[in-house]
């Protein structure tokens, strides 16, 4: 059997390393900006983390405006008002500073300043004609990976579902990777942010789309993630364990950007869109109960995440291996204080036939699953979670 042809993209231009913020400036001035436009949340602004910006922007004679109306999984109405800001300053340059929703914003803001027509028509696979306004992408929590894919997600609220928009169209020009930024999150965000990561890097490892490259880059983010993300949550001043993590939240981004990810995403849609719960927490709730029923699609790959995460599995067979390395994401969850049970965040135990249907209508990211779920097996998933 001839091997498949395969596509490898990520961002063009990737800073990282402590201190880098500073170099937001220049990098602007190479893009040609002349006006900026910096899109936030009011939590950043409260922070004080903005300052970092702002110097250097000032530091080149760069004029900027900053819209903060980002919020938790935003709506699209969120979407709407950033364009109007945009379009009403006349910017040329969008800087999408702190988590991954505010990076998801920017990047959906460039598009819609180029593209006629609502936003409705943009959500699936390659649905985005034109380039965007150039974007710089500056994560502030190693989560997402945002900053290096072309994917973006939005809450429909009437749908109660999140949706995705995937074109090569949402890559940044630049993005800025600084664990400096990460510093000062509290444990709990370090936490679902982290396990954001972790789920990010094992979906693309099992994903039927992976390949040896996107492999590499997943099993070392397993393995900076599974090892530091402890020490990030109980001190969070360490900054050896922040470099750490925004290192294998990157190396986990491009990797899923390339491989996909499966079922645990397919299912944590319907909790956020529907309860309002964090995207890591909906991914930590699901990810053992997923990882279980996907190992006979791939026992091999599992057994090999066992060892990325520091397990012995020397001498024992695949199936043993499998399962050791979903109890070490249990026991990870427990150590995190992350719930494990739909019914420890609220969840009822009746809303589980919905969750499931909306689940099932995930089907760009089902696709990507090493096993195939039906709506009976997806009832069954959610019942073992609760």
């Amino acid at each position: 059997m001839m091997p498949k042809v395969t596509l490898f993209r990520t961002t063009k231009r990737i800073l990282f390393g402590v201190g880098s913020i500073e170099k937001i400036g220049p990098e602007a001035q190479l893009l040609k900006a002349k006006k900026v436009l910096i899109i936030t949340d009011p939590g950043i602004i409260q922070s004080g983390l903005l300052e970092n910006i702002a110097k250097s922007l000032q530091s080149v004679g760069l004029p900027f405006v900053i819209f903060d109306g980002v919020e938790p999984d935003p709506r699209i109405e969120v979407v709407e008002k950033s364009v109007e800001k945009a379009k009403k300053e006349g910017i040329n340059l969008i800087i999408g500073f702190g988590g991954g929703s505010s990076l998801d914003i920017a990047k959906v803001t460039s598009i819609l300043m180029t593209n006629p027509g609502k936003i409705d028509g943009f959500f699936g696979i390659d649905l985005v004609p034109n380039p965007g306004v150039p974007v710089i992408l500056v994560p502030t929590t190693a989560g997402t990976g945002s900053e290096v894919t072309p994917i973006a997600i939005l809450s429909d609220s009437k749908e109660k579902l999140k949706k995705g928009i995937v074109s090569a169209t949402l890559f940044p020009e630049v993005a800025i990777v600084d664990p400096k930024l990460t510093v000062g999150l509290p444990p709990p965000v370090t936490a679902f942010t982290g396990m954001d990561a972790l789920t990010h890097a094992i979906e693309s490892f099992y994903s039927i789309n992976a390949t040896d490259l996107s492999d590499l880059l997943a099993f070392r983010a397993m393995e900076l993630l599974s090892k530091n993300i402890r020490m990030a949550y109980a001190h969070g001043e360490n900054l050896v364990a922040r470099s750490k993590m925004m290192e294998g939240s990157l190396l986990a981004g491009i990797a899923f950007a390339n491989a996909g990810v499966g079922a645990v995403h397919a299912f944590a849609y319907p909790l956020g869109g529907e309860f309002h719960l964090a995207h890591g927490l909906t991914n930590t709730l699901m990810l053992p109960y997923v990882m279980r029923y996907n190992i006979m699609g791939c026992p091999s790959k599992f057994a090999q995440m066992a060892k990325a995460f520091g397990e012995k599995v020397e001498g024992i067979s695949e199936l043993v291996g499998a399962e050791i390395a979903v109890r070490f994401v249990e026991r990870l969850s427990d150590d995190l204080r992350v719930p494990r049970r739909l019914r420890d965040v609220k969840i009822p135990e009746s809303a589980i036939p919905g969750l499931a249907e909306g689940a099932m209508k995930v089907t760009r990211l089902l696709a990507n699953n090493p096993r195939q779920i039906t709506l009976e097996d997806a009832v069954a998933i959610y019942k073992s979670a609760y």
